[in-house]
């Protein structure tokens, strides 16, 4: 039985391969990640937006900056997609190559580091340096923030970054590998880059939202169940009516309510990008956030972090018992 055993084992190593790869990628980009400044994903976003300075003109007609975005994302993804995938074909061991984009893409899944800054700056009144810690994670202007601002800013970070990070790179590596992976994160990476809520990108940011929609519309259902089932049936049936988005295209709407609802606080609200003062949904569950509404949040999205793992964990050792019982 056991030779069997361990000859079926060994027939379907690739599944039990790429299962490592994928709880070592997890593991490593909570445990050490890359500095910031050494991230590819971060350079890919900086060349983002050197190309929307050249490209998008606010004072076109509309079909004109959606047509300019559309053709900049093409431009910016897929070149780069397919030297990294002929690269993945050519390889010696594809599983390193594959280690290293899943770490690459898990990049803002050590939020949880700087959410924990922000608070201790928040708790001694150093708001100055709380707002200088959220900059580089910040698409939108973060100077004029309070306490209040700061506090929200940083939850709502927290709550939404496992979309694209953790349940994105586990759904999408078991249905397409790393190549799906990386495409999905470089799409999500433009998004957050261009989003249509700045008036600045509120055309030309379109069709990547609209994709990038699409792409993460089951992680984002299936993380708002890891954050929903923590807050009680009431926040479970959250799931079954989602918002309205009306007005501003604001992709994370959902998530950040069901966090607001599970920690029984208010998120959302105005935002400013470029000086310019956009409305957006308030999301009021409870009081405003303060630096202890930052502790939860991070046990919150922590907790959710855990389940996911223990998922990958269980599936693979779940799956070998049943072939040992079979066989």
């Amino acid at each position: 039985m056991v030779p069997e055993f361990a000859q079926q084992l060994l027939s379907e190593s690739p599944f039990y391969q790429g299962t490592m790869v994928l709880i070592v990628s997890l593991l490593l980009s909570r445990i050490a990640p890359l500095p910031r400044n050494f991230q590819p994903i971060v350079w890919f976003g900086y060349l983002a937006r050197e190309l929307a300075s050249k490209v998008n003109k606010p004072n076109r007609a509309a079909s004109q900056q959606i047509i300019a975005g559309t053709l900049a994302a093409i431009l910016l993804i897929l070149p780069f997609w397919l030297i990294i995938y002929f690269l993945l074909q050519l390889a010696a061991f594809p599983w390193f190559f594959e280690f290293v984009i899943l770490y690459t893409c898990l990049n803002d899944d050590n939020f949880k580091q700087v959410a924990a800054e922000v608070r201790q700056s928040l708790n001694s009144a150093d708001k100055e340096r709380a707002r200088s810690l959220l900059t580089p994670w910040l698409y939108r202007d973060t100077k004029q923030l309070s306490s209040v601002g700061i506090s929200k800013a940083t939850i709502e970070k927290l709550v939404t970054s496992p979309v694209y990070g953790t349940v994105a790179t586990i759904v999408f590596f078991g249905i397409g590998g790393a190549p799906l992976v990386l495409a999905c994160r470089m799409i999500k990476k433009l998004e957050l880059c261009w989003p249509p809520i700045n008036p600045k990108f509120n055309h030309f940011g379109k069709p990547v939202y609209w994709l990038s929609a699409s792409l993460f519309l089951v992680p984002s259902w299936l993380w708002n169940f890891s954050l929903a089932i923590q807050g009680g049936p009431k926040t479970v049936l959250m799931l079954f009516n989602p918002l309205p988005n009306k007005g501003a295209s604001y992709n994370c709407l959902n998530t950040c309510a069901i966090a607001a609802s599970t920690l029984h606080i208010e998120l959302g609200g105005p935002m400013k990008f470029n000086n310019q003062r956009v409305d957006a949904p308030r999301l009021v569950y409870g009081p405003k956030p303060d630096s202890h509404s930052i502790s939860t949040a991070i046990k919150l999205a922590s907790t959710g972090y855990t389940i996911w793992l223990s998922f990958i964990v269980l599936v693979p050792i779940l799956w070998a018992s049943l072939r040992y019982m079979q066989t």
